[in-house]
Formats: C-alpha cells, sequence, structure tokens
C-alpha cells in the first residue's frame, strides 16, 4: 500500500474535487504543461482532492499507453499535496490488479474501480471478488451501481476498499450514504445541486466544475456550507452553477466541451478535444465568456 493509511484516506475524502479534465493541444496531443496548470490551480484553490475518471479525463479517447502515461503525470504533478485517485477502463481482474500495482508504484493513492458487467456477464459474487483482489494491490473505491449485495460482501471482507463516487441514481446514492458512509465516504458527482440533495445524507465531498479555471466560485460554496448557511449555498447554485449546466445541455459537444472552453477563457488550457469529440467554435466560446462577464467572473 502507499504512505497514507486507510483512515487518512477516508477522512480526506471531503470537499471540492477535481475530476481532472484532460487537456489537448490543437493537433491533439495530450497537453501535459496544461495539465500542470489545471492540478495546480485546484489544489491553491483549495481541491484536496485530484481524481482522474473514465468520462471526465476523457479515457474513452485516449490508449491504455496514454491512461498509464497520464496518470504517472498527474501523481507527480500533484508531489503528495492531494489525494490522488487514479481510475481504471474496466479491465477484466487480471489486467485491473496490473494497472493497480502501476498506479501505487507511480504514487496514486486510491485506484477508482468501474463494475466490469457488461450483459450481466458477472454475479454480485464475482464482482466482490474482483474488487476485493484490487483491493490487496492499493486501497479501492468504488463508482456506480455495484449490486447491493455486493456491496454488503465488500462490507465484510475487503477492509482495503475505501470509499465511493456516486453518479447514477440519487436513491441507490442516499441509501449507500446512509448505510456505509462511515466506512465508505462519499463523493457526488455532477454539479453542487445534486451534492446539495445528498448533503443530509453525509455527503461531504463533491466534483466541481469551477475548480479548473474559477476556483473562487468553488470556495465561497463550501464555506457557505461549513457556516450551515445553505440559502447562500443555493445562491451561488442558481447563480453559477444551474446556468452553466444548462448552457451545457445545448452547447455544441456537451458541457465537456463547455468545460474545456472556459478552461480557454480563463487561460488554463485551450478548448480542443480529439476527434470525433467535437471542440468550442469561436462563437461558442464568445459566448461562454459573456456569462463569466455577466456574473463578475471576469
Amino acid at each position: 500500500m502507499g504512505t497514507r493509511t486507510l483512515d487518512e484516506i477516508r477522512a480526506r475524502i471531503r470537499g471540492p474535487v477535481c475530476s481532472f479534465p484532460t487537456p489537448f493541444t490543437r493537433d491533439g496531443e495530450i497537453d501535459e504543461v496544461a495539465s500542470g496548470r489545471v492540478i495546480d490551480l485546484a489544489v491553491s484553490g483549495g481541491s484536496d482532492i485530484i481524481l482522474l475518471t473514465y468520462g471526465d479525463s476523457l479515457f474513452t479517447i485516449l490508449t491504455d499507453e496514454e491512461v498509464a502515461r497520464l496518470t504517472r503525470r498527474v501523481a507527480e504533478q500533484t508531489g503528495g499535496r492531494a489525494l490522488v485517485v487514479a481510475a481504471d477502463r474496466m479491465w477484466w481482474t487480471g489486467k485491473t490488479v496490473d494497472f493497480a500495482a502501476f498506479c501505487r508504484g507511480v504514487g496514486a493513492d486510491v485506484l477508482m474501480v468501474r463494475p466490469p458487467d457488461w450483459g450481466k456477464s458477472a454475479t454480485p459474487e464475482s464482482l466482490a471478488a474482483h474488487y476485493a483482489a484490487v483491493a490487496e494491490v492499493i486501497p479501492v473505491m468504488l463508482v456506480g451501481m455495484p449490486p447491493l449485495r455486493t456491496l454488503e460482501i465488500l462490507a465484510d471482507t475487503a477492509p482495503n476498499v475505501v470509499a465511493f463516487k456516486e453518479d447514477m441514481d440519487i436513491s441507490y446514492a442516499y441509501r449507500v450514504a446512509r448505510q456505509y458512509g462511515d466506512r465508505w465516504p462519499m463523493m457526488a458527482g455532477g454539479g453542487k445541486a445534486r451534492h446539495l440533495m445528498l448533503w443530509p445524507a453525509g455527503v461531504r465531498a463533491s466534483f466541481s466544475i469551477y475548480i479548473h479555471f474559477a476556483p473562487e466560485v468553488t470556495r465561497a460554496y463550501w464555506k457557505a456550507l461549513e457556516a450551515g448557511d445553505f440559502a447562500e449555498a443555493c445562491r451561488i447554485i442558481d447563480t453559477y452553477d444551474e446556468p452553466l449546466f444548462r448552457m451545457g445541455e445545448t452547447f455544441p459537444g456537451g458541457l465537456d466541451s463547455l468545460i474545456h472552453a472556459a478552461m480557454e477563457v480563463f487561460g488554463v488550457a485551450q478548448r480542443w478535444r480529439r476527434s470525433p469529440y467535437i471542440s468550442a467554435g469561436d462563437e461558442d466560446v464568445e459566448r461562454l465568456r459573456g456569462f463569466f462577464q455577466d456574473v463578475g467572473l471576469l
């Protein structure tokens, strides 16, 4: 295992999470310089978790070799300043165990393991065995909606499973947070409104769009929560977060394209994504710039 204890890892699953948005150059190469800026801004902005994920980190358009190289780069750039959570691509058990050893070797603290269960090919018991095998190598974060029976088995047999990242059904997330939150602190996916709904269930960590380019919004939201000022938290959501998510519904290339364009507006990274994914055009970037000017961030 790494240098952090399991209790330390659990204690650090709180606050804003940087779900790392892999930046690219215009010719489609991973932009390692911009990657460093994203991490430095997130850490200085208050994030204690740098998380790679199959979705936001765009593993869908990376090779296995690039996933490994990016994992190493993120761990090196973070340099112990925050918890590093690596992610897999939903491989078979042997490959995932090998990748877990690689992640541990490059300095990642945790591996978020997706449940490989295409076409209901696995059973709750075989999935539990998959997670447990990986957890023998590196602490594991669960993600998605593993069967409840799988969670029951892991709670009894796999102490190195340390956290849970929710991103699908909110009632499932609430149930898991209430039942297992002391053992597996949960981080919320999506926006601040989703996190606020899970706050009463004890969910004390969540993804933040703004941590990538305007962390002052993230800090204000968490300051309001910690003060118990939920009216102010809602005002921040209504002013900054929800309008951005609504814009993402109409943005060419969707919300991820918007996030990359926002990083360009704030000078953190370029807007580009690899084909066949769509990158924002000049008019889209200016529309986004206008929004940030209207809310006083530029």
